[in-house]
């Protein structure tokens, strides 16, 4: 049964990204590995662009609504049943699914998986027998040169130039979704916002870790996902804030 969802995954997934990358790399002017994995990325969010817009939509409703849950929480404090009861009506009643915002990202897991999959067969040098997986109509390449801008080899560990690219392009993403949405009134004091505040600046160093931990193409893509989601949610919050 195992060996079936392995199959499967790797037919559905990881084979044509796999493939995918190796076309995109073929046709390249000079064959810059690190500017096929940003072609292949863009092109993967341009997939995911519907269901990521839906998300950032949902986290920053949800974000407009916490006044209101806040107060349901102060109201009813010494009721818990009361109070989950009547943040339930108020999700009903703004017509928001408190989960929307996260079912696009776990949709997304196994496609990062495959990516992540397909990135780290390069560390250490690449592995002939890997081009037995390529489709008839992809040719085998010659040589596959890991070099991106003739200076950063993305099979290596550790490129600390990227990893702080990408931290920074993930704490900008984080604080624009935060700074967009209405605040509530109360100081910040209170323990979601408390949260909040200080996932804004773990998760980009964590960004940072892993992808000084991992190959560096790892790290052109989450730098590029970062850089795309950006540019959306800076274009869906214009266009919700001119909505309002």
């Amino acid at each position: 049964m195992i060996n079936f969802f392995i199959n499967i995954f790797n037919i559905v997934l990881y084979q044509p990204l796999f493939n995918g990358l190796i076309l995109i790399y073929q046709y390249v002017p000079g064959q810059d590995f690190g500017v096929a994995v940003i072609i292949l990325t863009i092109i993967i969010r341009l997939l995911l662009y519907p269901s990521s817009l839906q998300s950032i939509k949902s986290q920053k409703a949800l974000s407009e609504l916490q006044p209101k849950i806040q107060e349901i929480q102060r109201k009813y404090k010494e009721n818990r049943e009361k109070m989950a009861k009547e943040v339930m009506e108020l999700y009903k009643k703004e017509k928001i699914n408190p989960i929307a915002g996260f079912l696009p990202l776990l949709i997304q897991l196994p496609l990062l998986i495959a990516l992540f999959l397909v990135f780290k067969s390069f560390e250490n040098g690449f592995d002939p027998n890997e081009f037995e997986m390529l489709y008839s109509f992809v040719s085998s390449p010659a040589d596959l040169n890991p070099i991106f801008l003739g200076a950063i080899n993305l099979a290596n560990k550790g490129s600390l130039f990227l990893a702080l690219l990408a931290g920074a392009a993930q704490f900008f993403q984080t604080k624009m979704l935060t700074s967009q949405a209405k605040q509530p009134q109360k100081k910040s004091s209170d323990f979601a916002q408390i949260m909040q505040k200080q996932m804004m600046y773990i998760f980009p160093i964590f960004t940072v870790y892993i992808c000084w931990s991992l190959p560096s193409a790892i790290a052109l893509y989450w730098l590029t996902t970062a850089l795309f989601s950006v540019g959306q949610q800076h274009i869906a919050l214009k266009k919700q804030t001119q909505h309002d």
